[in-house]
């Protein structure tokens, strides 16, 4: 069983979420799972992928090149095609930074990144008029640039989940994460429009349950705020995703 705190968490976990479900809205960029390696040493290696309730796939990879310093990639596709709407949306971006141990029992991590990007998105708006049953479709394309800066914060704390007569070490974080996205080459049904740009304010949550010492199952939960009030580049999209991460070579911290 699951102690208050836990209880709390997965509380606060399942309220995030929720923007994820009621949202309507619509917007030429969707966020992609972010990169957390939890390095605590030079030449651990990190690689996840993750999907999201909106069929977004993010796959991210990390290298520690250091004792203190790593480099991340990481890209994200989406093709969706529904009755009322097509959406296909692609990105890809690299960087870099740092991370460190720290804590009583050194068992907490900080990590910093920051990096730069690029993608595509064209989604086409689908409507049936009921009188003449004629199909009208609105069309938007656009490439745009990014770059973001984030914060990782977990706690590699041995608590776990008793599931099956065994017991899954569980660990939780933070990512805080800023993007400036940046539209070009915007077409609304093959003509020039106008082009936006925006910057996001992206707080994800991730509980990690640990299947062997190098593979964990992640869930993740967060919203998206804009600093900008846009039509097109919007916060319509948060983030909800189930996936997996595999680490290697990493150090054995303290319990």
């Amino acid at each position: 069983m699951l102690n208050a705190g836990k209880r709390s968490a997965l509380y606060v976990t399942i309220v995030l979420s929720f923007p994820v479900l009621l949202s309507g809205c619509v917007s030429a960029y969707m966020p992609n799972v972010p990169n957390v390696p939890m390095f605590t040493q030079k030449g651990e290696v990190s690689a996840g992928g993750h999907v999201s309730l909106k069929g977004n796939i993010t796959f991210n990879t990390a290298y520690a090149v250091s004792d203190h310093f790593a480099v991340v990639l990481n890209g994200s596709m989406l093709n969706s095609e529904r009755r009322k709407r097509d959406f296909r949306h692609n990105l890809l971006e690299a960087g870099g930074g740092y991370f460190t141990t720290f804590g009583p029992d050194n068992n907490r991590i900080l990590e910093i990144y920051a990096g730069y990007g690029g993608g595509s998105s064209d989604r086409t708006e689908k409507e049936e008029h009921k009188e003449t049953g004629e199909m009208t479709y609105n069309r938007h394309e656009a490439k745009f640039s990014k770059y973001f800066t984030q914060v990782n914060f977990t706690s590699k704390k041995k608590r776990s989940l008793s599931l099956f007569s065994r017991e899954f070490p569980l660990n939780y974080g933070t990512a805080l994460r800023a993007s400036y996205v940046n539209m070009h080459d915007y077409k609304l049904n093959s003509l020039p429009a106008a082009e936006e740009d925006n910057i996001f304010l992206e707080p994800i949550f991730y509980t990690r349950l640990t299947l062997n010492p190098s593979v964990q199952l992640q869930y993740t939960t967060g919203t998206t705020i804009g600093l900008k009030n846009r039509e097109t580049l919007t916060a319509a999209y948060s983030v909800f995703a189930l996936g997996f991460v595999i680490n290697v070579g990493g150090r054995d911290l303290k319990k």
